[in-house]
């Protein structure tokens, strides 16, 4: 099967925006789009009842996927896009899915108040067993959001994308991780900004006075350590501005503060084999739940 954008639609308003940045991802790598839609079977019971038979349960998981592809091709000419409809347990479905994708896209309801997302237990569930990218892309999300505003102020696809965050451990940097971020900078035209955060001396646990000569030493060091950890990168994307953001402190708030001006966050997440636990690491299910970017979770060994 040939690479794809594959999107999960479901028909709620976090998968509709999340087909939408999947397909206008599709155009900026060249790929066509797949919908994917998950049928759960209704047990015999329900699918039995007058006004809730199997007919009718066909037509109507037949119709969103339809629509959306039909609304799709109409909004994104030039994209490839195909309709896929599977019936099957959500998580399994989406896992095998993703297999032959380039990319998977699901979407994740936003938090009101706060931003952010709110990651079901399908979503995380994928993002923790597969080796595929995962996009997450909140409900409300628009094109305008990954862009800067014109001169009046005023949101616009028009114009230049925001800048590309990726969240970067400098102890254990990975090139899947790495390479992914550049990449979208790359095809976005736009700035990387990778952010590091660096842990405070232990002093600042028990209350004891700061040493601001070892803070700036301890800052130049690891400013240092990301520097050259992107050196071979700024040589190989030489058209991609990098913004180096070295900071003490949580490297997850870091990543999230970044996030708000940001068209999407990249992050990586630690292959592990064994069957139990999450697999999807602290600061990554931070920056999950509270970025107000499309959030990219890429996998490494």
């Amino acid at each position: 099967m040939s690479r794809t954008v594959t999107v999960g639609l479901d028909g709620s308003p976090e998968s509709r925006a999340a087909a939408e940045w999947a397909a206008r991802e599709a155009k900026l790598r060249g790929l066509p789009l797949r919908l994917v839609h998950v049928w759960e079977p209704v047990p015999q019971p329900m699918a039995q009842a007058p006004f809730l038979g199997a007919e009718t349960l066909a037509h109507w998981s037949e119709r969103i996927p339809r629509e959306a592809a039909e609304g799709l091709r109409l909004r994104h000419p030039g994209v490839d896009v195909a309709m896929e409809q599977i019936s099957g347990q959500p998580m399994d479905t989406l896992a095998e899915a993703a297999k032959d994708a380039e990319l998977l896209v699901l979407g994740s309801r936003g938090l009101s108040g706060i931003g952010g997302f709110l990651v079901g237990s399908v979503g995380m569930a994928v993002i923790a067993r597969i080796e595929t990218p995962v996009v997450l892309v909140r409900s409300g999300e628009q094109a305008a959001d990954e862009h800067e505003k014109d001169p009046a102020g005023i949101p616009s696809a028009a114009t230049a994308y925001r800048p590309v965050v990726l969240g970067l451990d400098t102890d254990h940097p990975h090139d899947a991780v790495i390479a992914f971020a550049f990449e979208e900078a790359a095809r976005r035209g736009t700035a990387l900004k990778a952010v590091h955060g660096w842990n405070l001396p232990p002093y600042f646990a028990y209350g004891l006075p700061a040493d601001p000569e070892l803070n700036a030493e301890l800052g130049r060091q690891d400013a240092a350590v990301l520097a050259e950890v992107l050196r071979p990168w700024r040589r190989k994307y030489p058209d991609v501005e990098v913004v180096e953001a070295s900071r003490s402190g949580s490297p997850a708030n870091h990543v999230i503060d970044a996030s708000r001006e940001a068209s999407l966050v990249v992050v990586g997440r630690r292959i592990r084999r064994s069957p139990f636990g999450a697999h999807i690491g602290p600061v990554t299910h931070a920056v999950l739940h509270h970025a107000t970017a499309p959030v990219a979770v890429v996998a490494h060994g």
